[in-house]
């Protein structure tokens, strides 16, 4: 294997922007990156998720993805709910926080990107690193829910962790929703 392809597999990403594959492997000509490329394509090297996105082979993480095609960004919402048990319906779409509303489909994946105001879409309190993405907690994805959709049916709040959520309530600068998520909190233990 060529030392190029080398610097891409060894690497810890799934997904490389044709930026990052330039810096990854010192490629400074625009026209040799671009021949290398596509070159690499052709062979089935490397894959082409969509242009200026590739990836090493069809086993790219998809959220991975989803977070590096409309930066900044981070996956939330029902996909952090769903696999944290608040939510139980399905979704088969990602669900991205993003300065921008957009859906995308690249392949059998479908992107839902929700746009949030830049000081809370930045802010990185309950936020995950993953190493190659972000990742909201629970905490944050439900707070998110209930900023963007005010009423939102969730199925399990038991995993929630309250103090956490009224920690990062400053973050929305919205009046009463403190109050908002103080009445969720109620009607989980009314339950």
């Amino acid at each position: 294997m060529d030392s190029f392809l080398g610097k891409i597999y060894k690497s810890n990403q799934t997904v490389f922007t044709s930026r990052e594959i330039a810096l990854l492997t010192r490629e400074k000509s625009v026209d040799s990156l671009k021949n290398k490329l596509s070159y690499y394509v052709k062979t089935g090297d490397i894959l082409r998720l969509r242009r200026g996105f590739f990836a090493k082979d069809n086993d790219y993480n998809r959220n991975e993805l989803a977070a590096k095609i409309c930066t900044p960004a981070y996956i939330g919402f029902e996909t952090v709910l769903a696999k944290e048990g608040v939510i139980f319906q399905f979704y088969k779409s990602i669900f991205v926080a993003s300065y921008l509303s957009r859906n995308l489909s690249v392949g059998n994946d479908k992107i839902v990107y929700r746009k949030l105001k830049n000081d809370i879409l930045v802010n990185q309190k309950g936020i995950i690193n993953r190493g190659t993405y972000f990742e909201a907690s629970k905490e944050r994805a439900f707070l998110d829910m209930v900023y963007l959709f005010g009423d939102y049916y969730f199925d399990n709040l038991r995993n929630i962790d309250w103090k956490a959520c009224f920690e990062m309530v400053p973050i929305y600068k919205r009046k009463n929703f403190e109050k908002k998520i103080k009445d969720y909190q109620k009607k989980y233990y009314a339950q």
